[in-house]
């Protein structure tokens, strides 16, 4: 079964524009991934310093490589000091339909 999630955090002033690169490496790494289906970075269209990361993978295994790839963990680190909170707020999801 498909895992769904989606991830969240705020950007410090000043650091957007190092943000949106930092994502736009991620995001190739992390689609060159096996199992990952979907992974697509926002901003919201009404505070361009909150990111909004929507992300699929293929099942749990998939995930479980995902959370333990080199670039991602060297991505949570690197934003420790650039985000609100210091990292990302992840929310899973089930879908409606079975």
């Amino acid at each position: 079964m498909p895992k769904a999630l989606y991830a969240t955090f705020e950007v410090l002033p000043g650091q957007e524009e190092t943000l949106r690169q930092m994502m736009a490496d991620l995001t190739q790494a992390v689609r060159a991934e096996p199992g990952c289906l979907r992974f697509v970075a926002y901003t919201r269209a009404d505070n361009p310093l909150a990111f909004h990361v929507d992300e699929i993978y293929a099942d749990d295994a998939a995930f479980a490589a995902h959370i333990g790839s080199a670039h991602g963990r060297a991505f949570n680190a690197a934003i420790a000091d650039k985000v609100v909170g210091g990292g990302s707020t992840v929310y899973f999801l089930d879908a409606t339909e079975r």
